[in-house]
């Protein structure tokens, strides 16, 4: 039978939690972006996990997408939303209910929060070896972030209640992909629970399995 077969890669000792484009016009419920069901759910969700991230010192990195107004920095993209997404303006700010004073911002221009920015820098620092990817949009940005994570040697895990799109199928499609490939979708309970777990001196809890199995 066709396929690909499948293992978990699991956690490592030293996670850090990345948070891609959860910014003001992304969530914020008078925006196109944020009106979607699923981001609105995956704000108390990922306020949880960056509560026991910071709790265990763990490194919180965001980033937001912003351009110059006269857009000479801003790629060809094709979403006319990111028109209104420049440098200062309230649209690229990070959404209140997530950020707080220690964290780390850095501002990108292309999908992955990798591209273009130090985030690779400011993990390697850390001697981070597992990223936990929070965020929006799961078929776009999320994606990107995660075929990046995976390329630059990380473990990569995706809390499943803390990443978010525009619709259900291109959300659900584009996880089942990731799985198969290049990181752990889990829930992210068990997420939290390594989370406590690396502040408590518990390393490696036992966690839920990867939805990888295809």
């Amino acid at each position: 039978m066709a396929g690909y077969g499948g293992r978990d890669i699991g956690f490592g000792e030293r996670p850090a939690v990345l948070v891609v484009d959860f910014q003001n016009a992304v969530t914020n419920e008078t925006q196109p972006m944020g009106q979607s069901p699923l981001v609105a759910s995956a704000i108390p969700q990922t306020q949880e996990l960056l509560e026991a991230a910071r709790r265990g010192g763990a490194p919180v990195v965001f980033c937001a997408t912003s351009f110059q107004a006269d857009k000479q920095d801003m790629p060809p993209w094709k979403i006319t939303a990111m028109d209104a997404w420049i440098n200062k303006s309230w649209e690229v700010e990070i959404d209140e209910r997530l950020w707080r004073d220690g964290d780390v911002l850095v501002i990108k221009k292309a999908p992955s929060i990798f591209f273009g920015t130090p985030v690779v820098s400011i993990l390697t620092k850390a001697s981070v070896d597992t990223v936990i990817l929070a965020g929006a949009n799961t078929s776009g940005c999320i994606r990107a972030s995660t075929i990046d994570s995976f390329s630059y040697g990380f473990r990569t895990i995706l809390p499943r209640e803390c990443v978010a799109d525009q619709g259900e199928a291109p959300h659900e499609a584009n996880l089942r992909d990731v799985a198969i490939r290049y990181a752990d979708v889990v829930p992210a309970a068990d997420v939290v629970a390594y989370l406590r777990g690396v502040s408590e001196g518990r390393v490696r809890p036992p966690v839920g399995s990867s939805e990888l199995q295809a």
